[in-house]
């Protein structure tokens, strides 16, 4: 061989591209992702290596290249970026389904039913702790009360969370073991319900749970663990490769850390310290916390809350509720408060994500953070976030275009508050309220969450409320104020690339492109072309993450 044609074919060799290694080919897919603009694209098979996308394409372009790798048939079922919840309560949703669970009841006689079967079933438990009900379903018109509790445990204390975990109902026995009476004040930010006469009437709104929840033992390691274990499972069952875990303790990052030392994490957790108070100075000693454990475990915000809930009529609003023309709700920090705590986190380096549901909580923290950035303007290009931002006046939604804020919603809020939210605050307020369009055609990032164990963590009854506005039964026809529907596209995104943006993770998740971890997902139907009826009862039959796999559907 001539020099010349030598160097030749040595030139061509170096335009070809390079074979890549392979150690996993799942082909036969009808395979969907987002590219980095969020334009969706449609692949049949998807080539990974050592846990990461070397590709997607067709099934014989990546045959071709996939020599020795192991190989999954995905038998032409529908492939999926794995789903992101990008609010959610990990630990909650564990403790809630290892006690009594409440969620899904429809009266107040089926939870009461409930909480005497778990008694009995637990005769040694010192106290009776569990979650979940929701007045509002029940239709009663009114909170609960310690009396109707006693009618089914009155030897031994009860606890047991409203469904948005901004309120709780208490036993008599419990009520007299918290040393709380008549005479007992509200506290600040919270609220006692309380009987004709005065006294307490069962139900503890917000800040006043602290009377009751300090007495209230905490977990055992061991109750943390199995909490954590039922937990990881649940989110794998239904999809859900990573989660937003909205608020932990000192004691939660620590066994989140123990698991991503023994590989036990099957989700990716982007934890959310709550709070600046002691738990922040010892985790942020040493800084954000990021990528740990393989990119399993990250910690690199704080959890502020604002106000209440609207269920409860504890959410901030700048106008007394429709219902309830004597309250206004409530709100737990001064503005300068609000502020100083910002501005402690964004010193820090890191991160802030706000609850604030009302209107006046909202306006309270838009205010909040330009007044922390002036003192602190590198905080700004943190993707500082408003959890909830669920009721707004129209004037205050274009604040988070300058303020450069993420809306972290929840769209299956909508559907469940669609119920009692007109009448907690009137036709006018619903304008600025679950206004997913308002904020995503004024470019704001909407990352979509769940906030489970206060709605389910199936995302795909998170992307059915966010395409449909609707109820399982499909009502109300068309939707709850549709005008403020997304797309399917704007939905996915919404769970994937947008959340793993509001984790500063789209670099690495949320697609499935070259270089990014691969997770993913397998489903039944195609939620992307099937009818949008159809979304909300997705089965999921496999779950992988960083090539792995961590569910598998019993055939």
């Amino acid at each position: 061989m001539n020099r010349t044609l030598r160097l030749s074919m040595l030139a061509l060799l170096a335009l070809a591209p390079a074979i890549q290694a392979a150690d996993l080919l799942v082909n036969n897919v009808n395979g969907y992702t987002l590219d980095s603009h969020g334009k969706l694209q449609h692949f049949q098979a998807l080539l990974v290596d050592q846990g990461k996308v070397v590709a997607t394409g067709s099934n014989g372009e990546l045959a071709a290249r996939a020599k020795g790798a192991k190989v999954i048939d995905g038998r032409g079922e529908t492939l999926l970026p794995g789903l992101i919840d990008a609010h959610g309560h990990v630990m909650d949703l564990g403790y809630a389904r290892n006690s009594v669970d409440l969620t899904g009841t429809t009266s107040l006689d089926e939870a009461l039913a409930k909480v005497k079967a778990y008694a009995a079933s637990h005769p040694d438990a010192k106290w009776i702790v569990g979650g979940g009900w929701n007045q509002e379903i029940w239709k009663l018109g009114r909170f609960p009360t310690a009396s109707e509790l006693d009618t089914v445990v009155s030897d031994r204390p009860v606890w047991l969370s409203r469904i948005d975990g901004h309120a709780a109902w208490a036993n008599t026995a419990a009520i007299k073991l918290a040393g709380v009476s008549k005479a007992t004040k509200d506290p600040s930010g919270g609220r006692i319900e309380r009987d004709a006469d005065g006294k307490p009437a069962g139900v503890f709104v917000d800040g006043a749970t602290n009377l009751m929840g300090s007495k209230v033992p905490p977990p055992t390691r061991q109750e943390a663990a199995a909490a954590l274990d039922t937990a990881l499972s649940e989110m794998a069952s239904v999809g859900l490769t990573g989660v937003g875990d909205a608020g932990i303790d000192l004691d939660t990052y620590n066994l989140y850390r123990q698991y991503a030392d023994a590989n036990k994490l099957t989700a990716r957790l982007y934890a959310m310290v709550r709070g600046t108070g002691h738990a922040f100075d010892v985790i942020s000693k040493d800084g954000p916390l990021i990528g740990y454990g393989n990119d399993f475990l990250t910690v690199r915000t704080v959890k502020l809350f604002a106000d209440g809930a609207l269920g409860s009529r504890g959410a901030a609003m700048l106008k007394p509720y429709s219902d309830d023309p004597h309250n206004r709700g409530l709100l737990f920090l001064k503005p300068a408060e609000m502020t100083a705590d910002i501005g402690k986190a964004l010193g820090k380096g890191y991160q802030v994500a706000i609850h604030a549901i009302g209107d006046r909580a909202n306006h309270e923290v838009l205010d909040s953070y330009a007044a922390a950035y002036k003192t602190h303007p590198n905080g700004i290009a943190l993707r500082n976030r408003v959890e909830h931002a669920q009721i707004l006046t129209l004037q205050d939604i274009p604040r988070f275009v300058p303020l450069h804020l993420i809306a972290s919603m929840q769209p299956t809020h909508a559907t469940s508050d669609m119920n009692m939210a007109e009448d907690r605050i009137g036709h006018q307020r619903i304008g600025g309220a679950y206004a997913w369009q308002h904020f995503l055609k004024q470019g704001t990032v909407v990352a979509g969450g769940s906030d489970f164990p206060v709605e389910s963590p199936n995302p795909f009854y998170g992307l059915y409320s966010a395409v449909t506005r609707e109820d399982h039964q499909g009502k109300p026809p068309g939707g709850w104020y549709p005008d403020q529907d997304m797309t399917m596209t704007e939905a996915l995104r919404a769970f994937t690339l947008d959340a793993a943006y509001a984790e500063h993770s789209e670099k690495t998740l949320g697609t499935l492109e070259p270089g990014k971890w691969a997770d993913f997902i397998l489903i039944d139907h195609d939620v992307i072309k099937d009818p949008a009826s159809k979304i909300w009862n997705t089965k999921v039959l496999q779950t992988w993450v960083g090539g792995k796999q961590v569910y598998a559907a019993h055939d």
